[in-house]
């Protein structure tokens, strides 16, 4: 169960992007998950570009590589501020934004 005043954290890297031998993505979500977050959603881009203003596209055979991803993570305010800390050291490159959320509603499709 979430309260209705929630906090979402957005986190932005490249595709490319590794921890420890694997995608950072992938490193984050199961860093989530140990950590018991609500949920985390993994979205990848289209096209985008970041602070080296290289575009990266999927337009362009050869500039599909490193297409951007989108790390999506809501909880409480006190659960994300504390899971900033384990995920800042191995995010060398990117962005990362949180936000209050209304939250309508959070089931597990188990909740009758």
């Amino acid at each position: 169960m979430l309260p209705k005043n929630g906090t979402l954290l957005r986190i932005f890297i490249g595709e490319n992007d590794k921890h420890d031998g694997k995608p950072l993505y992938e490193w984050i979500v199961l860093e989530a998950r140990k950590m018991g977050l609500a949920g985390a959603t993994v979205l990848r881009g289209l096209e985008g570009f970041g602070a080296h203003s290289r575009l990266h596209t999927a337009k362009i055979l050869r500039l599909s590589i490193d297409l951007p991803i989108i790390i999506e993570l809501v909880d409480t305010e006190e659960k994300i501020e504390a899971f900033l800390p384990v995920i800042d050291s191995a995010i060398t490159e990117g962005l990362a934004t949180v936000e209050k959320v209304f939250i309508r509603f959070y089931r597990s499709g188990n909740d009758g």
